[in-house]
């Protein structure tokens, strides 16, 4: 699993206009080839009188699977500059589909790409973009006299509380990235000279908004 990577909210659309035609960006977040191809069905299902459906999509941790369609448009023009996009914005799992209505005027081969280009930047503008970072939930056991310091200690903190469970004793569970579990661990320690038990639970990855440029 990956320590931290980029992703798209779950869908979203957005439409632009170019010389009258519209481009009409789809997209979705996607973890399997299936998914992603069941997505473009649907909308050409949707759009079924569009001139163009146009479609690219990154998979996998290491991106293995990657794949672009112009569905029509002159070769190299539409699909590839979308699949562009979506590494130059290094996003995986990501699938998008840009339906095209044709307007009348002819864009050029350049202004094709730079259209498609366009549709799909401004398409995750408005769809939002999510950092996903792998968080270990570590369960900190403590008697109730320690209960205070260590909550108050934890919501001062970077790690954010993820439960707290009032039992004999009391645990609070936390959400603490991969990279700092043994950082985390002595912390703890430290605070309640040695009487706090730590345990880890499951791992999870947690999603914050990222701020885009618009290009």
């Amino acid at each position: 699993m990956l320590a931290i990577y980029y992703t798209v909210k779950p869908s979203g659309t957005n439409e632009i206009v170019i010389n009258k035609s519209r481009f009409i960006a789809h997209v979705k977040r996607v973890t399997t080839e299936t998914e992603a191809q069941e997505f473009i069905q649907s909308i050409k299902k949707e759009h079924w009188n569009a001139t163009h459906n146009c479609s690219a999509y990154m998979i996998g941790e290491k991106d293995e699977i990657q794949k672009a369609n112009d569905d029509g448009e002159p070769s190299g023009t539409a699909g590839v500059p979308m699949l562009e996009v979506l590494k130059k914005r290094q996003l995986k799992d990501t699938c998008v589909v840009v339906t095209r209505y044709f307007g009348g005027i002819k864009l050029g081969a350049g202004g094709l790409i730079r259209a498609y280009g366009s549709a799909v930047t401004e398409g995750i503008n408005a769809t939002g973009v999510v950092e996903r970072k792998l968080m270990q939930v570590i369960s900190v056991r403590v008697d109730y006299t320690w209960l205070g310091k260590v909550e108050n200690e934890l919501r001062q903190s970077s790690y954010m509380i993820k439960d707290i469970e009032y039992e004999e004793n009391v645990s609070l569970s936390a959400y603490v990235p991969v990279d700092k579990v043994q950082a985390f661990s002595n912390w703890i320690t430290n605070m309640t000279n040695g009487q706090g038990h730590l345990e880890k639970k499951e791992e999870t990855y947690l999603e914050t908004d990222v701020t885009l440029k618009k290009e």
